[in-house]
């Protein structure tokens, strides 16, 4: 069945809706700020945010203690992985004042195109996949393409492989070997069989990890095997459509006992790159760097113009013939 289209007015309303629900949160925090600040708040500290529920954070304490934290009006924007400065009121109740400067962060477009902050001070994007929702190439080098923008290292993983057959695995294998190649990790996991996790950890140790990809592909799961405490609730293929269900409904950091972080975000069906140039694109496709501004014309399309540099790589075996398809489809859309 299609989904409906809204109407000018529907939407209206609708965004309307939306923003007095912002609004009252706002005044609630506000309120309980205003009801913190009567009382007596401690100094200044460093905090890292390991959870975000909207209204209000948790905010982790130098000591490993969290407080529950509202957020001054004029900061904005705060996500998992953020180093804040707060000042602590009662019963685990504080106020986060300031942003501390963040290293990197992974967005992307909402649906009204502004950008929404997925996680930030990121040191790895473990680019999550599976068979059960289908996978999609261009959405894997969309991940791979906003993490090499951004300077965070990728790492492909593809879950339940407990559900291939030897043949189906072998033709898998195959179609991603191409990523190997082009010097990413890649990791085959199952968390029914633990399969690949000893793999996994081995990547994530001393490391503040973000993992990202469609719902449904296991991320939670893959969270709940690696920490034990973290009991994620795990949702299950929709029937109708085959997409996964969102289980996560707010972004979280956990501890890896061996050392690093884990951050578990809301799944992301429609990945899109945001604000970023076909020659930005091109760049975040790193077997293309060498041949980058080689071409004959200085505005090549890398389509068919005489004395192009990709396509003559491509036709050497230097490029990838599907990775240079899935730039031309993924180009495409950011035009629209």
């Amino acid at each position: 069945m299609t989904k409906r289209k809204l109407t000018r007015q529907q939407a209206w309303r609708i965004k309307k809706v939306q923003e007095e629900k912002v609004k009252r949160s706002q005044r609630k925090a506000e309120g309980l700020i205003q009801e913190l600040q009567e009382k007596e708040l401690g100094a200044e500290q460093t905090g890292l945010v390991i959870a975000n529920y909207g209204a209000s954070l948790d905010v982790e304490a130098a000591d490993g203690n969290i407080w529950r934290c509202s957020v001054r009006q004029n900061i904005d924007n705060l996500v998992v992985g953020d180093n804040v400065i707060w000042q602590s009121g009662s019963e685990l109740n504080g106020v986060i004042v300031a942003l501390v400067t963040r290293q990197n962060m992974l967005a992307r477009p909402d649906k009204d195109d502004r950008l929404k902050i997925l996680a930030a001070n990121i040191d790895q994007v473990i680019v999550v996949a599976s068979t059960q929702p289908s996978y999609d190439i261009d959405l894997i080098n969309q991940y791979l393409v906003a993490a090499e923008t951004t300077g965070i290292k990728p790492i492909i993983l593809f879950n339940k492989i407990d559900l291939l057959t030897k043949n189906e695995r072998q033709v898998l294998e195959e179609e991603l070997d191409v990523y190997k190649k082009t010097g990413y990790p890649v990791i085959y996991a199952s968390t029914k069989e633990r399969d690949g996790l000893e793999m996994l950890l081995t990547q994530l140790q001393q490391k503040t990890s973000v993992f990202a990809g469609q719902s449904g592909v296991g991320k939670s799961s893959l969270v709940n095997s690696l920490i034990a405490e973290a009991e994620i609730e795990v949702g299950e293929i929709s029937e109708s459509n085959g997409l996964g269900k969102h289980t996560t409904s707010a972004s979280r950091l956990y501890h890896l006992a061996s050392g690093g972080n884990i951050i578990d975000s809301p799944g992301v069906r429609d990945f899109r790159l945001w604000n970023i140039t076909r020659e930005q694109l091109a760049d975040g496709f790193i077997e293309f760097r060498p041949f980058l501004g080689k071409c004959r014309f200085r505005n090549c399309q890398h389509m068919h113009e005489p004395g192009c540099a990709l396509l003559a790589a491509e036709a050497e075996g230097l490029i990838d013939n599907q990775r240079l398809k899935s730039f031309y489809r993924i180009s495409k859309d950011l035009s629209q």
